[in-house]
């Protein structure tokens, strides 16, 4: 299989390039999940390079786990396959999944709503290919183990993807009830889905066209609701622009409206838990 895989890198340009699998789970670090699981991957492509985007998804948070898939997946180059393990129906009628979108990068998993958010899906198949398993003895609990990392492995090392199993309509997929923000006279009502790693800085769900239509201009102090509370805050490009320990609204490197103290924890002085309701008000 290495000779497929160097076919298609050659005819993509990258010929350099190994076979790559980016692994996203909940299972944290403290016992040997992810290991075992990254021993399938190098068992099935001993070539393959594993990618970690994170092992702390919050357990069982699969629109947690959604948005860090969408918020990554662009960054790698075509044919990355995205394994994401955050399973809470493992064992069920929930079906393993693999799928492909128009940009050439491919995601295996639980049909469980983690794909709500990529909106370039072309094509998906239905698991079933046992020769790509682990063993023949597969765990009910554990198909990050026996089935998602063998199979991620062979797309990765250039593995047919029809081999993965039946075709199922796009249409069919599991879809998270993600709530937009709305825009309307007063300003807009939107939540806080997220926090910016350990510096407490709030992720929003309020694109920056949509905070745009509000009238703000940098410098600006603008009025919000935030978690129940009123407070008002300058509206600044960066952390520096405000003193030290001070707070601040900005736009943040994906492009969403977010809360900060410089130098400070904004999600832990304002005691702002996710999810949490936020509405800011016009200029």
């Amino acid at each position: 299989m290495a000779a497929a895989w160097i076919s298609i890198a050659l005819l993509s340009g990258c010929a350099s390039a190994p076979p790559t699998v980016a692994f996203m789970s909940d299972f944290g670090t403290t016992d040997d999940s992810v290991a075992v699981c990254k021993g399938e991957m190098i068992r099935v492509a001993p070539a393959v390079r594993v990618v970690d985007i994170t092992h702390q998804v919050t357990p069982y948070a699969v629109d947690e786990a959604a948005r860090y898939l969408a918020g990554c997946i662009n960054n790698f180059p075509p044919r990355t396959v995205f394994v994401c393990v955050v399973d809470p129906g493992v064992g069920s009628e929930r079906k393993p999944i693999a799928a492909r979108t128009a940009s050439g990068h491919f995601y295996v998993g639980p049909d469980n709503g983690l794909l709500t958010l990529v909106d370039n899906l072309v094509a998906a198949r239905e698991i079933t290919n046992t020769a790509w398993m682990a063993g023949t003895q597969r765990s009910s609990t554990f198909h990050g183990r026996d089935i998602f990392s063998p199979v991620a492995a062979h797309l990765a090392r250039g593995d047919a993807f029809a081999a993965v199993g039946p075709a199922l309509p796009l249409d069919k997929l599991v879809r998270l009830n993600l709530a937009p923000p709305t825009l309307d006279a007063k300003g807009i009502q939107g939540e806080v889905i997220g926090l910016d790693g350990p510096y407490g800085n709030l992720v929003t769900n309020i694109p920056a066209g949509m905070f745009a239509k509000l009238g703000h201009k940098l410098g600006d102090t603008v009025s919000l609701t935030l978690a129940g509370k009123t407070m008002t805050l300058p509206f600044v490009k960066t952390f520096s622009d405000v003193p030290e320990g001070k707070p601040l609204l900005y736009i943040d490197s994906r492009g969403r409206l977010s809360a900060a103290i410089n130098m400070g924890d904004f999600a832990k002085v304002n005691q702002v838990s996710v999810p949490a309701k936020i509405s800011v008000a016009r200029r």
